[in-house]
């Protein structure tokens, strides 16, 4: 075996007193340098490996071969001249061995040679679901309107029935194309739209990415406590009914907190079900002569509903470009010439007080806490209310009974 050196002149001056014993793991031989002679391998003359002790004193040193792994302290500028030796081993029990200096690999540091390092597959990451994927969509579309509302109507044609209406980025199921006409599902209506303004593949992902929403509905109780706090000492805001589903904006330690039109509070987790939705197009049927409800009753309804999509602004009195619950109700009244102050509070005492089960089409339905009111809706019918519901949401269509009620006032014949 061919061993590359360093070689030392007969200039350098060095004075080494260190005397060390270095087992030698690979040879099993031990060499003592000094006084001594040196033990080598046959054929190996004046060859240290690696893990060799030196203890040198003398002006005219013979040149040595230093094999790799060896660390020394060079003491003058003497070119120093490294090759490579083809040994990958280290002998054992060295304790602090030296770090390898520039040009040199470190070794193993249990003493047996380095295994080449194998190549493993990175692991496979679950593939994440896109939007339509998490809310069960085979056939995405979105409503692709700036303003207002998108109707869904019972028959492919502009003089049907309309069974809903989609507003800005609802989400719905294509089912089928009839000409200009799309046939979806969006939530519990199934109707008509008109082609152009639905976005699909890819456009209609994008979009959906942006909605996708994390909504908790309620399980396993008839009404559920929102509290200002995650306690069940905590004051209740609000009350929701079983089935209702509130938009979660974060989790706290089995609290879920949520958006309740215009107050935002804490609900357990013990009593909802976590899910990912996109918003859908609301139910509304509409009125006829045949149900028997006054002309004043069916056209503010129909008024009332014309503003479903638009914004909601605290404070807000324009139904086109900003109003908040009792600024929408206010200024619907307005229209039919009956004036009511710009206070969901104050609202119930210009009118008279009536039963939920005696509510018809037009009559207010109050919200709150305890006694206090907070929020106001437009009955519809049908056991629904149109109301101006938060920021996110806008003007929307709900269930009557999303809230436990606190009165239903009557101000129309």
């Amino acid at each position: 075996m061919r061993f590359n050196t360093l070689k030392f002149s007969r200039k350098s001056r060095i004075r080494i007193g260190i005397v060390a014993v270095f087992s030698l793991a690979v040879t099993g031989v031990a060499a003592y340098v000094g006084n001594m002679p040196v033990d080598a391998q046959p054929g190996n003359n004046n060859s240290l490996r690696a893990g060799i002790a030196l203890a040198m004193d003398a002006e005219d040193a013979p040149p040595l071969d230093l094999t790799a792994g060896v660390a020394d302290a060079l003491m003058d500028t003497t070119t120093v001249k490294i090759a490579d030796t083809g040994l990958s081993t280290v002998s054992q029990g060295i304790a602090d061995a030296p770090e390898a200096s520039e040009g040199q690999e470190n070794e193993a540091e249990s003493g047996q040679t380095a295994e080449p390092e194998t190549e493993q597959e990175p692991e496979t990451e679950p593939e994440k679901k896109n939007a339509a994927e998490l809310c069960g969509y085979d056939n995405l579309g979105i409503a692709n309107i700036k303003e207002g509302n998108l109707n869904i109507r019972e028959e492919a044609t502009v003089e049907s029935k309309v069974a809903g209406k989609m507003t800005k980025h609802n989400a719905c199921e294509i089912l089928e194309q009839d000409g200009d006409w799309l046939k979806v599902r969006s939530g519990k209506v199934n109707g008509y739209v008109k082609a152009e303004y639905i976005l699909t593949a890819d456009a209609a992902l994008a979009v959906a990415e942006e909605e996708l929403i994390k909504v908790a509905t309620v399980t396993g109780t008839a009404t559920l406590r929102v509290r200002e706090e995650t306690s069940t000492d905590s004051a209740t805001l609000a009350l929701v009914g079983e089935g209702e589903g509130l938009v979660v904006e974060e989790e706290q330690e089995g609290w879920y907190y949520v958006e309740v039109d215009d107050e935002k509070g804490y609900i357990s987790g013990d009593y909802v079900e976590i899910s990912w939705k996109l918003p859908t197009a609301q139910t509304i049927r509409e009125l006829t002569k045949d149900d028997g409800y006054s002309d004043v009753r069916m056209q503010l309804v129909q008024y009332a509903l014309q503003f479903v999509g638009n914004r909601y602004v605290w404070g807000g009195t324009s139904l086109t470009n900003g109003v908040d619950c009792s600024g929408f109700t206010m200024q619907v009244y307005a229209h039919f010439g009956i004036g009511l102050p710009h206070h969901s509070g104050s609202q119930p005492g210009y009118g008279t007080r009536i039963s939920a089960g005696a509510a018809r089409p037009g009559d207010l339905f109050f919200y709150g806490s305890g006694s206090r009111i907070g929020h106001v809706g437009i009955y519809i019918g049908n056991g629904q209310i149109v109301h101006a519901s938060n920021e996110r949401t806008g003007i929307k269509v709900s269930n009557a009974y999303y809230r436990t009620p606190i009165c239903v006032v009557s101000y129309l014949p």
